[in-house]
């Protein structure tokens, strides 16, 4: 909130919810991970402080998201079974209910960008595979060769989780399997192995507007083929000026068969619940009867951040405009 505006101008970002490995972690890697949320929202704090729209500060935030090795969107992403790499993008402005998402795409730089062009255009909502990076490539978007996206780290986590036969892998599922096929295998803070990967932002300008972004690269040795909740408006991405905006991170079959994303704002809309309330009845009761994992980031129209998460941990920061930013990994 500022002398100019009566909003609470803030931003929230998350990196990827799943089983943290204390005990492997040191001072380094901690830091290393805190340094990154932190650059990420004091730059998406710097463009909210100068006036821009929430979907201009979550676009960016998720850019730079996508474009860090640590996190599981655009550089860095995890692999198929195929040994191949699927990444999926979503963004919606929560004050015209514009939408736009792309899925499976395998050359575009940062998907977000694509996903962005989608809602920029306003014929659709969802474009996947070959016909999205013809549409980015037609949009002027970066493209760049797959390999792009390979990192040493992803390929080794891949054959471990094949090595292992226990099929896509998501936190918990396949953990003990994981450990036992690479026990001297390094591990970051919260382990790559056994974490859900997918970025997201969300956020609420001074202007009152509220917007939602995420990106993932899957799940590793997912299905080729496979989309997850993240480029599906209402389970994985939401925003509405009328209540909030929610970015979610998990098992994405779960979050897409009780709509989580838009759960949340309905819980709001219909039921009178606050933000911390709503999101914390979709992570902590909707979620799991169905064997959902992860958690979710939500700003409301007055700017109350949330961060539920029911794994035991979550990448996640917030940072309201004049204020310092908070990020966190442990719960």
């Amino acid at each position: 909130m500022t002398a100019a505006s009566p909003f609470r101008a803030v931003i929230a970002i998350h990196g990827g919810a799943g089983t943290l490995t204390r005990a492997a972690m040191d001072d380094a890697q901690q830091a290393d991970y805190h340094a990154a949320l932190r650059r990420i929202l004091v730059s998406a704090q710097s463009l909210l402080a100068g006036g821009a729209s929430a979907l201009d500060a979550v676009t960016h935030a998720v850019e730079l998201l996508e474009d860090c090795p640590y996190f599981n969107a655009g550089h860095g992403a995890v692999f198929t079974r195929a040994e191949t790499h699927e990444l999926d993008a979503a963004v919606m402005d929560g004050a015209t209910l514009a939408a736009g998402a792309v899925a499976g795409v395998t050359r575009v730089r940062r998907p977000v960008r694509a996903a962005r062009a989608v809602l920029q255009h306003g014929e659709h909502v969802l474009l996947a595979g070959a016909g999205a990076e013809a549409f980015a490539a037609g949009a002027g978007l970066e493209m760049v060769d797959p390999s792009y996206f390979s990192t040493d780290a992803r390929r080794a986590q891949l054959h471990r989780a094949l090595a292992s036969d226990t099929g896509a892998v998501l936190d918990h599922d396949g953990a003990a399997a994981l450990a036992a096929a690479a026990p001297e295998a390094p591990v970051a803070p919260l382990d790559e192995d056994r974490k859900f990967g997918t970025v997201g932002a969300v956020a609420l300008d001074l202007h009152g507007h509220l917007a939602a972004a995420t990106s993932t690269g899957g799940m590793t040795a997912k299905r080729v083929g496979r989309i997850g909740d993240s480029p599906l408006i209402g389970a994985g991405t939401y925003a509405d000026d009328r209540s909030a905006a929610v970015s979610c991170t998990g098992s994405g079959e779960m979050f897409i068969r009780v709509a989580a994303a838009y759960d949340v704002c309905a819980r709001m809309a219909y039921g009178g619940a606050s933000l911390a309330d709503a999101a914390d009845a979709v992570v902590h009761r909707a979620l799991p009867p169905l064997g959902g994992r992860g958690g979710l980031i939500a700003v409301d129209r007055h700017g109350n951040v949330a961060l539920p998460f029911n794994t035991e941990g979550m990448y996640r920061g917030h940072a309201a405009v004049g204020a310092e930013p908070q990020t966190a990994i442990f719960g």
